[in-house]
């Protein structure tokens, strides 16, 4: 029977590694010996992940740049496969939304936003890796961070946006049978991810008062600090998951023999709130 992969010593891209699950992945699969690239918006956060990753026996550089922008976000792959001479592993999980608007009110910059990040960005990025990947004549695992609207035909534009990520995730599948070259999908539900930090506040307060939290303290903008989120998910464990979960799953797929296909995998908490 053919062995899982070990994750040390492979190239690992990960956009939108600032926050939620890309940091938690990187951080994740750094600390297993993985030379990780992370990018994302923040460069404070991706500073002190890329820190824990060497101190955990790992390498990992850091770059931010706007992931819509094609030429960077090209230019970024392929300078982690040229720099290690492999590509191992690229996460597209740079993404944003809501549930809570509707579209009949809603925002067309928002959803433009959301179609540029969330779908072509991540377009570009699935395409990046798979030249850089066969170039380098690399096992490859290319990673698409989908949600489990994805799953729901009543999730809107942010849903929608989704629902493309699994098409192109199922096309590429199709795609590269013949290549050394694996892409799964993974769906979330409902985790403690910048996505619950910018929920609506009564949604925040509500989630609160079912968990026993009574002092629920928000920021300026009306979201959650990151302390908070951290204690509003240790007290709703089993509706609000850590993302730690989502980092393991992603260190299951990308560890499998290469002969295996893992499509899809839906991924939630014990009680769904999604």
């Amino acid at each position: 029977m053919t062995t899982r992969r070990s994750i040390d010593g492979r190239t690992v891209c990960i956009t939108g590694a600032s926050s939620g699950f890309g940091r938690a992945i990187a951080e994740h699969l750094g600390s297993l010996g993985a030379h990780v690239f992370l990018m994302g918006r923040t460069i404070e956060p991706m500073e002190e992940s890329a820190a824990r990753i060497v101190d955990a026996g790992g390498r990992a550089d850091v770059a931010t740049f706007d992931v819509t922008d094609v030429g960077a976000l090209q230019s970024w792959v392929q300078g982690a496969a040229d720099r290690t001479g492999r590509l191992d592993v690229l996460v597209n999980n740079a993404g944003f939304g809501d549930v809570g608007s509707t579209i009949a009110d809603g925002d067309p910059a928002f959803w433009k936003g959301m179609l540029e990040v969330n779908v072509l960005a991540l377009a570009v990025g699935c395409q990046a890796a798979i030249r850089a990947m066969r170039a380098t004549g690399s096992e490859g695992n290319i990673v698409n961070i989908s949600s489990v609207a994805a799953i729901r035909r009543e999730s809107g534009v942010y849903g929608a946006t989704k629902h493309a990520v699994n098409c192109i995730n199922s096309t590429l599948r199709q795609e590269l049978e013949d290549d050394t070259i694996r892409v799964t999908a993974i769906l979330p539900g409902a985790f403690a991810t910048n996505f619950t930090r910018n929920l609506d506040p009564a949604m925040i307060e509500g989630f609160a008062a079912m968990a026993g939290i009574t002092d629920v303290e928000l920021d300026e903008q009306g979201r959650l600090p990151d302390d908070r989120l951290e204690q509003f998910q240790a007290a709703m464990a089993t509706t609000i998951g850590h993302v730690e979960h989502v980092a393991r799953a992603v260190e299951y797929v990308v560890t499998q023999p290469i002969e295996l296909n893992i499509e899809e995998l839906v991924i939630r908490p014990q009680k769904s709130l999604f």
